[in-house]
Order: structure tokens, then C-alpha cells, then sequence
């Protein structure tokens, strides 16, 4: 979710994407301690142990940019939050796709209009739709 950290995206399947970044995610509750990433980040104990455990597909794009801002080598939870929507913004820009043709991409998972909510974060967007859109913009890219 953070530039130059999945630089093979686009040759991942969503599925592939979605554990790297369970990964990703899992390693940060392991160094900050599920009880320190709950109080840092306000998600239930529970909610942080299953992240722990890489089950990150429910998670929201938010909750996930919060558990990695708790990491002190990385930016706030804000900005990470922005630069992963900022990534599909770009990777669309630069592959020249609109939410019509990603949303056929995607075999129409979800709606043009759905996606370009959840891009701009006028509407949650799990990681599993996230690494769904990622992996497909990324691999139009080559």
C-alpha cells in the first residue's frame, strides 16, 4: 500500500497481493504489540490479533493505514491512507483507465461509480477490494 513497497503488483493476483500486504501488516502488530497497536489505533484487541494472524481481507483501507501509522518509521495514518489511494489515482493516469473500463477489468466486482468512491475515500474500501483494483491497474501498467 506504500509507493515502491509492492513493486510487483501488477504481476500478483489480488489474492497474492492481499497476503503480501496481510504480511506487511502482520509484521507491524509483531513489532508494536497487538495491545499497542489497539490502543494506538482504537480497532478491538480482537480485530488486531486477526490482523496478526494475516486476516486482513475485511479489514478497511483506513484501519490497515492506521495500524502501519503505528509503526514510528512510517508516516501517520493519514498520509498512508493517501498516498494508497494516491497509487490507484497515478497507476489509472498512467495505464489511461477510467472506472468504466477498471470496473470491466475487474469482470464489474464492482460498480464505476462504487470505485471511483472508494479511490477518492468518499467510501470505505476493504483491503480485498483494494488489492482487487491495485493488482488490475498495476498489470495494465506493463
Amino acid at each position: 500500500m506504500l509507493r515502491a513497497e509492492f513493486p510487483d503488483a501488477g504481476e500478483q493476483s489480488a489474492d497474492e497481493l492481499l497476503a503480501a500486504y496481510g504480511s506487511v501488516l502482520a509484521a507491524t502488530v509483531e513489532s508494536v504489540g497487538v495491545d499497542g497497536v489497539s490502543t494506538a489505533t482504537g480497532l478491538d484487541r480482537e480485530t488486531v490479533a486477526a490482523v496478526a494472524d494475516g486476516e486482513v481481507a475485511d479489514l478497511t483501507l483506513a484501519e490497515a493505514a492506521a495500524v502501519l501509522a503505528t509503526d514510528p518509521d512510517r508516516p501517520d495514518a493519514d498520509a498512508v491512507q493517501a498516498e494508497a489511494q494516491d497509487i490507484l489515482l497515478m497507476g489509472m493516469t498512467t495505464a489511461v483507465m477510467d472506472v468504466e473500463s477498471l470496473a470491466s477489468g475487474i469482470d464489474d466486482e464492482l460498480e464505476p461509480k462504487e470505485i471511483q468512491q472508494k479511490i477518492e475515500g468518499r467510501h470505505p474500501m476493504t483491503l480485498a477490494e483494494y488489492a482487487l483494483l491495485h493488482s488490475h491497474i498495476e498489470g495494465e501498467q506493463r
